[in-house]
């Protein structure tokens, strides 16, 4: 049996390190802690080892690790600009039909 294929996001391997990393959420955070914090759990883990943290922690606690994993998630998104802003800005520049013009106007 061949073991199975992960396939590692830039987005996913964030998030897990931040997952993986002491900051908590009721701290205030800058992006820029967040971003230093990223480094510092890849460099002590490297992205597998970030991934297994997470994996033990659902199968520890998996009602606290998936509250950990969104504010993961969006914490790192926020600080990296990932997809859910990027989706947004997309969102906001994207032309306007021009029956909501006519009516903005």
């Amino acid at each position: 049996m061949e073991p199975a294929a992960y396939h590692f996001s830039i987005s996913a391997v964030r998030a897990d390190a931040l997952f993986a990393s002491a900051l908590q959420s009721s701290q205030e955070l800058t992006p820029r802690q967040v971003r230093r914090a990223v480094a510092a759990a890849v460099r002590a883990f490297g992205d597998l080892g970030c991934a297994e943290r997470v994996a033990q922690e659902f199968g520890d606690h998996p009602d606290l690790a998936a509250v950990r994993m969104r504010w993961a998630r969006r914490m790192a998104d926020e600080a990296f600009g990932g997809p859910g802003r990027q989706e947004a800005r997309a969102r906001r520049l994207a032309p306007r039909p021009a029956a909501y013009a006519r009516h903005a106007a």
